[in-house]
């Protein structure tokens, strides 16, 4: 492992446009569960499955039971970014880092002080009325109780996350896809690569080193040119090496 986190440190001394391509797991040492793993939310278990909660028809359907889960489970608001999040902003501000492209909600990456981040579902930090628009904080959200009325025109105010059945924002796509394909190194992290269509955009990768760091295998382990099955914010620390 030591020779491989070796080999990690050069290519990053060697890169100038690094993206870094994440999921839960970049967030699972700030104590944010993630969704496939045993402990994660789709195997503990509630009245209905998180899968068809996290769904524009149960949201449609379901208010009450939405935002109750919502609430509980997707509001992590004394969440702290970890060493990886740290890790990530630093190699922006020494210039090497061009992008985060991101599949959490948390808002993490922005609190440790990344500026350029693609957050493909979405965040938790952004919520708007769907009848005049107005935005509201995700403590407003967490503070009151049922489906959350807006304080300006007592319409619906609903969270800006991309759930089921929902499409990712283009603008925020066509922005990751840029930045992965002018990317001379890929780093995906703490995702298990299941997710599409979010998944899918690592596939815009022309570039020279596709380093892969997760806990567990993923399906495009034999692609990488660099495996790490180890913690995210362990592979990370070489960071403090450059």
């Amino acid at each position: 492992m030591d020779e491989k986190l070796e080999l990690f440190k050069q290519w990053l001394k060697e890169s100038d446009k690094v993206v870094f391509f994440g999921g839960a797991g970049v967030s699972t040492e700030s104590g944010i569960p993630d969704f496939r793993s045993v402990d994660g939310l789709y195997n503990q278990k509630y009245k209905f499955p998180p899968e068809t909660i996290l769904s524009r028809t149960f949201f449609c359907n379901h208010l009450t039971d939405f935002y109750e889960f919502y609430r509980e489970k997707m509001l992590c608001l004394d969440a702290k970014p970890n060493s990886a999040h740290y890790a990530l902003a630093k190699l922006e501000q020494m210039g090497k880092l061009t992008a985060v492209v991101t599949q959490n909600i948390d808002g993490l990456h922005y609190a440790a002080g990344s500026k350029t981040v693609y957050e493909l579902h979405g965040s938790i930090h952004r919520n708007y009325c769907l009848r005049c628009g107005k935005n509201h904080s995700a403590e407003y959200i967490k503070s009151v109780d049922g489906p959350p009325p807006c304080t300006d025109c007592g319409g619906l105010v609903k969270p800006d996350v991309v759930l089921y059945e929902e499409g990712l924002d283009q603008k925020t796509v066509n922005g990751a896809i840029k930045a992965i394909s002018e990317a001379d190194m890929l780093i995906i992290g703490g995702t298990s690569l299941t997710v599409y269509p979010a998944s899918g955009l690592i596939d815009y990768f022309k570039g020279k080193h596709l380093v892969l760091i997760n806990k567990t295998p993923t399906p495009k382990d034999e692609t990488a040119d660099l495996l790490i099955q180890d913690s995210i914010c362990k592979a990370l620390s070489v960071v403090d090496e450059l």
